[in-house]
């Protein structure tokens, strides 16, 4: 799994990426299909904004974003939404039902 963290209007420290990416690692318990995590940072009046934007296969893009005072508070909350969203995506692909099956009705009109 590939992650990428990017930052706007402020510099990226270490400990903020070594924190990203230590969470973004978990969120392939939830789906398999992972191909890559872009993480975006966003520190501007005081306000911390996280976006979080999974690439999975098939062509799955799964997105959350957060706005929050604490940074790391913010990127916890947007890993949960993210992660809450592939569990849902997983649960759906496992139960998906299409139905009972039509059957030919055979008539007895002999």
């Amino acid at each position: 799994m590939n992650i990428q963290v990017k930052t706007r209007h402020m510099e990226s420290t270490d400990s903020i990426t070594q924190y990203v990416e230590g969470k973004c690692p978990k969120l392939s318990r939830y789906y398999d299909g992972i191909n890559s995590v872009e993480v975006i940072l966003d520190h501007e009046a005081g306000q911390s904004t996280v976006e979080i934007v999974v690439h999975a296969s098939p062509r799955q893009t799964f997105v959350a974003k957060n706005h929050d005072n604490d940074m790391y508070a913010c990127i916890d909350q947007c890993v949960d939404k993210v992660a809450h969203q592939l569990r849902k995506f997983k649960d759906k692909l496992r139960h998906h039902k299409t139905g009972p099956t039509p059957t030919a009705e055979v008539s007895d009109s002999e």
